[in-house]
Formats: C-alpha cells, structure tokens, sequence
C-alpha cells in the first residue's frame, strides 16, 4: 500500500492559508507520502488563490511521482472547479470512504485550521 497522508482544511480557503497548504504537501512529500488526500469536507467557501494552491500542490505532487486527491467537496467548491474545468484534472472523491475503497487506509493526518 502507498504511503498516504490526508490534510484537512476549514473554513475559508483563500490567500491566508495557501501558504500553509503548500508547506504542508511539501512536508507530506518529505516524510513518504506517495498520496495526499486533501479533504474539503469543512471549507466553506475557496476563491481563485485557494484553487490556485490546489493547482500548484496537484503540480508538486505528480513531479515526485505521487498524486492528490480531494474528497468531500461542497456545492460552491464544486461550482469553481467545474467553472475552471478542474473538475477534469482532479481526482474528487464524494468522501474519504469513497477514497478508501479505491486506494486503501490512510497512513497519516493532519487539520489545517
């Protein structure tokens, strides 16, 4: 099984906490994690640098030969990625359940509040 790590966001996704996603993926990728499963489950609301983080953490990822997912996404989030036609490059999954069936167990997680 691939080494898998699961970040968990709340709230607002936006300029505020990009930065801490991507310091987060990147260490995810540093201690093994082949799969980072970003769960939306909490975000209420993501603008454009929030996707745009989404955007460059997907890039950082797949160069390490891994890949990331996101899992439990709202209506408003959902809107912005099938607006942006992101809906054809992530891998969504409706929840971490729905995630487990395809790639097996979580290894390690983490909340980003």
């Amino acid at each position: 099984m691939l080494a898998t790590e699961v970040i968990q966001l709340s709230g607002i996704l936006d300029s505020t906490k990009t930065q801490e996603l991507r310091d987060r993926v990147d260490q995810g990728i540093e201690q093994g994690a082949k799969i980072i499963l970003v769960d939306l489950k909490d975000v209420t609301f993501m603008d454009s640098s929030g996707l745009g983080a989404l955007v460059t953490a997907l890039k950082t990822v797949r160069s390490e030969g891994g890949k990331l997912c996101v899992c439990s996404v709202n209506d408003q989030v959902r809107i912005l990625f099938e607006l942006t036609s992101m809906d054809r490059i992530f891998e969504i999954f409706r929840d971490q359940n729905d995630f487990y069936k395809v790639n097996g167990q979580v290894t390690s997680s983490v909340n980003l509040n």
